[in-house]
């Protein structure tokens, strides 16, 4: 039903007044006119009222001018009067259902648009308490209250109030809805990280979606939904190969739904009318989650591939959709892309991006209140790769005052304590951070991705510190872990570091067999960094042991890894994006002073 359609007769024993009938055909006609005509639409029905119409009308309408004006003005204050005015009355007539739940939905989502939050719980907890006898609005009532506990952080509240859902949707025969809620519990477990909860409830949510017969679009849309659960979760616990399985069957899974025509044929039950996300959605949402795997498996030019894909979709369904969560499948794309390009050496691309992700969070609070700790910490990242370390430790400092999240704040620490180690003179500082990061005991986090770091850091501290047992003993359990695993970038970097030992050590032998499969990883992730520095080991390597022609390539390697590092330093540091890496306050500065040219030294990457 549009904003001023009605049903008029569907809820009153009397036919609508010719009037009334002219008045909502106006109106709906100025709506949707191209350009829609809203002030006309809102004067044919606040017409309405000069005819002293009944109170099923008078709420109706009121109902009709509140979305119109929340919707397409920003006229706030006026759409706030009639939605409450429409809300009010409403609730003192009989079998009034639409208009009814309607007015409550809007009213509440109105309310936490202007952050009255504490005004849109009450409105919510009213309508659920008494639409139990209308199954499509009391379930939609509990997944909005859920929803606006979970924006809110309230986890705990917003999984009792879906566990009540996934009880009254089966009580009502609906093993559908009753997997949705089951689903959306368990996406609310992962996030607090209750894992002993989410592992039975996946089970049951797996079991229910298996068995259930029903639309062959909604059951596959509910095993996208237990599929994305699945490879999130085993993602974020760093399980880069053992989530293949779950990934491809992902993978197949939206292939199927794209082959589907959606049916028109309703479900029979009420309680059934519920979607997850509208099939354009879900593609999206499977190209993020494969380039999440790309980038940590360390398969960046297939990162790059989905991305550039997701990308392509989601501005093309921007155009016709402003769902918010388009936005946040941008920003987490991006993020991982940033993350890409340093690696692979387009720091500029980079900082244009941040600048981008920067944008849309300007657009939206919210986007900005979730995504700040991120956006500080690739600024971090961008700082070490232009070997701005004051600034690195800046960002990162930011980054670590804004997060709750466990494995992102272990993932700063981390890199923080890169820093430190490079700086070579904040020990306190380090020993410090090391101690909260120690991967042999109580670390905090289940990742094995960052459990394998955590063991590479130690290795690269030993390394600088010349206790280069120690180091191999370290950097052995990083290559133990990652090998297990699949972390092709960790497995790069613990080679090269194992083969920088043994040339120390004077074992050209062994340095040499660390060092060649160093490179050729790195040659295949591609890791600009990595390459550069096995060519520059490879070239003393050949030196020492009188190989004069591969020496001799092995340095030309290193020259033009050199070179392509240098060229893209100096376009980077020149951009009038590289002043946000003094940002550490408050909002994205909007606006960005031009460089004169490169301030940070290239030292570290010649």
């Amino acid at each position: 039903m549009t904003e001023v359609e009605s049903a008029a007769g569907a809820t009153s024993t009397e036919a609508p007044e010719p009037w009334y009938l002219a008045l909502l055909g106006f109106a709906e006609h100025f709506r949707t006119s191209s350009p829609p005509k809203i002030r006309l639409c809102v004067h044919c029905l606040q017409a309405v009222f000069q005819f002293k119409p009944p109170p099923r009308v008078e709420a109706r309408t009121h109902l009709q001018l509140g979305s119109v004006l929340y919707r397409h003005t920003k006229n706030s204050e006026l759409a706030q009067s009639h939605l409450e005015k429409a809300w009010f009355i409403s609730q003192q007539i009989s079998f009034f259902m639409y208009v009814k739940f309607e007015a409550a939905s809007i009213l509440s989502e109105f309310y936490c648009q202007q952050n009255l939050v504490d005004s849109a719980k009450p409105v919510l907890r009213k309508a659920i308490q008494i639409s139990q006898q209308t199954p499509y609005w009391h379930c939609r009532l509990l997944f909005q209250l859920a929803q606006l506990h979970a924006l809110e952080k309230d986890l705990v509240s917003a999984c009792d109030l879906l566990g009540v859902g996934a009880e009254y949707a089966r009580v009502m025969g609906s093993e559908y809805t009753r997997a949705l809620f089951l689903l959306s519990k368990g996406m609310l477990l992962l996030m607090e990280r209750k894992l002993s909860e989410v592992h039975p409830l996946l089970t049951l949510c797996g079991t229910i979606v298996e068995n259930w017969q029903g639309n062959p679009i909604q059951k596959e849309s509910l095993r996208v939904f237990f599929l994305v659960l699945q490879v999130t979760h085993y993602l974020d616990a760093g399980q880069v190969k053992s989530v293949k399985p779950c990934l491809k069957q992902l993978q197949q899974c939206i292939q199927t739904i794209s082959t589907l025509h959606d049916d028109e044929i309703l479900p029979t039950n009420p309680a059934a009318l519920f979607h997850w996300l509208p099939k354009e959605h879900m593609c999206v949402l499977v190209y993020l989650v494969t380039v999440m795997h790309s980038m940590q498996a360390g398969y960046l030019e297939k990162a790059q591939k989905y991305t550039d894909k997701a990308l392509m979709q989601l501005e093309k369904l921007k155009m016709l959709d402003s769902s918010p969560i388009l936005s946040t499948f941008q920003v987490i794309l991006l993020e991982h892309i940033i993350m890409c390009r340093l690696v692979t050496g387009h720091k500029a691309t980079a900082l244009q991006e941040i600048s981008q992700v920067c944008q849309l969070c300007q657009q939206s609070p919210r986007l900005f209140t979730n995504h700040a700790a991120q956006l500080h910490t690739l600024l971090g990242l961008y700082c070490i790769s232009v070997n701005c370390m004051d600034n690195a430790e800046a960002q990162f400092t930011a980054a670590l005052q804004m997060t709750t999240h466990q494995e992102l704040w272990t993932f700063i620490v981390t890199n923080l304590a890169s820093v430190y180690i490079r700086e070579g003179n904040r020990h306190q500082e380090l020993y410090s951070l090391l101690e909260r990061i120690n991967p042999d005991h109580n670390f905090p986090v289940s990742s094995h991705c960052l459990r394998a770091a955590a063991f590479y850091i130690r290795g690269l501290l030993s390394f600088f510190q010349g206790r280069y047992n120690e180091a191999k003993r370290f950097l052995r359990e990083t290559l133990k872990m990652s090998n297990a695993e699949d972390l092709n970038r960790l497995t790069a970097c613990s080679l090269v570091l194992l083969g920088h030992i043994f040339f120390v050590l004077g074992n050209h032998r062994e340095s040499n067999n660390m060092v060649v499969p160093a490179m050729q990883l790195a040659s295949k992730i591609p890791d600009m960094s990595v390459q550069l520095w096995s060519s520059a080991l490879l070239k003393d390597l050949n030196k020492a042991c009188g190989n004069t022609m591969d020496a001799h390539e092995a340095a030309q390697m290193h020259q033009n890894f050199s070179q392509q590092l240098l060229q893209d330093h100096i376009a980077a540091c020149s951009l009038p994006e590289h002043n946000l890496i003094s940002w550490t306050d408050g909002l994205p500065p909007v606006q960005f002073q031009p460089q004169n040219g490169p301030t940070t030294s290239l030292g570290s990457l010649l």
